[in-house]
């Protein structure tokens, strides 16, 4: 038997794959940095025994109750990620599986690898209303990508969408394919109306580095980019610091920031409510785009979530309650999970890719309903 996770994302250290049931692993933590929980590997050589994967340190994990009723990925083809059983006793995580071929992968959730995102960019840019700009260039010298989609006028609102601050939230990306599939149907009427009044500006992968490197929540510096916004770098947080560049320059009228949560099995939305400024215009948009988002998609729910911050008290050094200050816009952060969704549960997948892209896809139904009140 084998164990590997030099590829793409991929993360864990093999301390002994002798026995089939008895294979002992660590989560490798982030570059420079104590955050852990993401992890990617291949186990090779198993097919048809009996295998129990023993994460052994699993309790010091960036957030514990992430393992409480979870159950890990796992894929032949990297294509189908489906659940296999998993418990945790409090110190060690444990999967169990019998492989039905020669090799098998399991992951934390789907991954989502730089490749897929390539692929993305290029689908995007087979439209005519799509264009590509790099912002800048990561700490390991990969392109911060940024997509516009529509025909900018002066007259349009001005919509942002980001997603992967924190790389291990691999459902980002993948609502994101979704969000833009949609986006880029020339048959999709509610996409053809929001275009015509509107331009979109998109990052499908803020934090590359900590994608490729494997990482849970940080850049290839060790940094937490969504605790940079009030005075990013270019020698820690480029990513941060070339995107609100970019904001400053075009200004922000809207904007979604796309995340998973690893406890709290929902979807759910966080506000900007503890912002300095925030606005009783503000308050009827968020509450007006949750209605909307909840009649759009019966996997999105009210009553799971973050507390709302109390007036002044929002951390600013956070991306969306920064953003939502400096523009005075609906800006938000949307968590999904990396369980399964505690209401609605899909007993073989779990929350999963599809349902992400659904998601995504839900999301321009939101926007749609609050167009018209935006600035």
């Amino acid at each position: 038997m084998n164990i590997n996770s030099a590829f793409d994302g991929g993360n864990i250290a093999c301390l002994d794959c002798s026995q089939a049931t008895d294979i002992r692993l660590e989560i490798r933590a982030d570059r420079e940095s104590e955050f852990f929980q993401w992890f990617y590997f291949r186990l090779s050589g198993a097919k048809g025994r009996p295998c129990e994967l023993k994460i052994v340190n699993a309790a010091a994990a960036a957030y514990p109750k992430g393992w409480e009723n979870y159950r890990a990925v796992a894929s032949y083809d990297r294509e189908d990620w489906f659940r296999v059983a998993t418990d945790y006793d409090g110190k060690i995580l444990t999967i169990r599986h019998r492989p039905e071929r020669d090799s098998v992968y399991y992951a934390y959730f789907a991954p989502y690898s730089m490749e897929r995102h390539h692929d993305l960019l290029a689908r995007c840019l087979t439209s005519p209303i799509a264009a590509l700009e790099s912002l800048g260039e990561t700490l390991d010298g990969q392109q911060i990508d940024l997509l516009t989609i529509g025909e900018p006028a002066p007259e349009k609102h001005l919509l942002w969408a980001l997603a992967r601050q924190h790389p291990g939230e691999t459902m980002a990306e993948w609502w994101m394919e979704g969000f833009l599939e949609r986006l880029l149907d020339g048959g999709d009427a509610v996409a053809r109306a929001l275009l015509d009044k509107a331009v979109f500006h998109i990052v499908p992968n803020m934090n590359p580095d900590g994608s490729r490197r494997g990482h849970l929540r940080t850049n290839a510096a060790g940094i937490n980019l969504n605790r940079e916004w009030q005075e990013p770098s270019q020698e820690k947080s480029p990513e941060v610091y070339w995107l609100r560049r970019r904001m400053e320059e075009t200004g922000v009228g809207f904007c979604l920031d796309v995340h998973g949560d690893e406890a709290i099995p929902h979807n759910f939305i966080a506000g900007p409510e503890g912002v300095p400024s925030f606005s009783k215009r503000q308050g009827k948009l968020l509450a007006a785009y949750k209605k909307a988002l909840l009649g759009a998609n019966p996997d999105f729910q009210l009553e799971h979530g973050y507390p709302a911050n109390k007036p002044g008290k929002a951390n600013l050094k956070i991306g969306a309650n920064w953003i939502a200050e400096r523009f005075g816009c609906l800006s938000m952060t949307l968590e999904m999970p990396f369980k399964d969704i505690a209401d609605v549960a899909e007993q073989r997948q779990g929350w999963s890719p599809a349902r992400c892209r659904a998601m995504g896809r839900s999301n321009l139904d939101a926007i749609y309903a609050v167009l018209g009140d935006l600035r």
